[in-house]
């Protein structure tokens, strides 16, 4: 199995073909993953949300009575919206050793891998299980992955360890930070603006917010190093910014989000404790003496726990052994490791391509990524047949 086949690129080039940017349906390409499977005699559950136009996918290769080891991977891609490509992004290219399409590198390389092993999985006698665990809206913030991870100890079993199969270029990632996103509403009072001080203006105690999220970035830069990551502490940045009405109106509202990418250990409850006080004494009281039913809502809109295991973990030197590597490395990018480790499910990520591709326009898998990646899976199978 070592080596990509003509059938890995034969799955990859049918999985780019299915348009599952995150905003659309995902229901195609799990059927044709459990019509895959099926074909090779390996049930699949499939969890869908309530609308029924997204699913996870579940399935077990080997004895059903243990827990093993889950592969992990997403089936959204990102929009090409506004990126300008030299091919078709949903037709699979190939060129001077190198694979393009949507989704080639995130991460429907690493899917075509796992199912082009299967049959191979199938051949062995397995003590410990393999099991496929493959995701929705990941690219949203790892959002679909959640209701597959609830059932792990109910309806599904809770695997022994996971493997996330995001780009690493096959190298051991053993932390990597978490983005916390939140939204902030403002709601002040309109008033005609040569009027100004019978109204509040929202977009002015936005200002004030903002200047407060802009002090707890600069103490993040100093309170939080980990030389291990670039960069070496926790990022916080204002992402968008919405507010107004019209020229000669006192703004009645302003809506503001922010997102720290934070590192293992930072304490995002005492940070948005801290953004609470700060309005509480600092805005409410000044704007509640002119307008009391003006208001600041603070909403916490989506948080993906930053990373981190115990290098010496099982699922660590797993994984180093079948990679051949004796070191692990720390990135900035988010995956769904941290919703896995917090559920018990040990885990690690490791998986072809480079994250540098991803997202862009043009991306791009080597070749020789897919090579490395299927001997990988080739050694588990042996550790998984011990």
């Amino acid at each position: 199995m070592n080596g990509p086949t003509n059938r890995v690129k034969e799955l990859l080039a049918q999985l780019v073909a299915f348009d599952t940017t995150s905003h659309k349906s995902n229901i195609t390409i799990q059927r044709f993953i459990e019509d895959y499977l099926a074909q090779h005699g390996v049930a699949s559950d499939l969890i869908f949300t309530d609308d029924g136009e997204k699913a996870n996918l579940f399935a077990t290769i080997g004895p059903r009575d243990k827990s093993g080891v889950a592969l992990s991977g997403h089936t959204d891609v990102v929009p090409v919206t506004g990126q300008t490509w030299d091919t078709d992004p949903f037709q699979m290219v190939e060129k001077d050793g190198r694979i393009y399409g949507r989704g080639t590198t995130d991460m429907k390389g690493y899917l075509a891998c796992v199912l082009a092993a299967v049959p191979y999985f199938k051949l062995r006698d397995l003590k410990t299980p393999i099991h496929i665990a493959f995701s929705y809206d990941e690219e949203i913030g790892c959002i679909g992955v959640r209701p597959m991870i609830a059932e792990l100890g109910q309806s599904l079993p809770r695997p022994r360890m996971v493997f996330v199969g995001e780009p690493t270029s096959m190298c051991v990632v053993d932390a990597h930070k978490g983005p916390v996103r939140w939204s902030i509403t403002v709601s002040g009072r309109a008033a005609h603006s040569s009027m100004a001080p019978l109204g509040v203006n929202a977009i002015h105690y936005a200002n004030l917010v903002i200047e407060e999220l802009m002090r707890i970035e600069e103490d993040l830069k100093t309170s939080t190093h980990d030389a291990r990551f670039d960069p070496p502490y926790a990022t916080l940045q204002i992402t968008e910014i919405s507010g107004g009405t019209a020229s000669n109106i006192v703004p009645i509202c302003c809506r503001i989000g922010f997102e720290i990418r934070a590192m293992p250990g930072l304490d995002i409850d005492a940070i948005e404790a801290r953004l609470v006080k700060y309005v509480n004494e600092k805005c409410l009281p000044r704007m509640h003496a002119v307008a009391p039913e003006a208001n600041i809502d603070i909403l916490l809109a989506n948080r993906v726990p930053p990373f981190g295991t115990d290098r010496d973990a099982e699922v660590v030197s797993l994984a180093m052994k079948l990679a051949g590597q004796n070191d692990t490395h720390a990135v900035s990018y988010a995956t769904e490791a941290g919703l896995f480790q917090h559920a018990g499910a040990p885990s690690v990520v490791c998986g072809p391509g480079n994250i540098a591709q991803a997202h862009t326009a043009n991306e791009w898998i080597a070749e020789s990524e897919l090579h490395k990646c299927m001997g990988f899976l080739s050694r588990l199978a042996d550790w998984a047949e011990t």
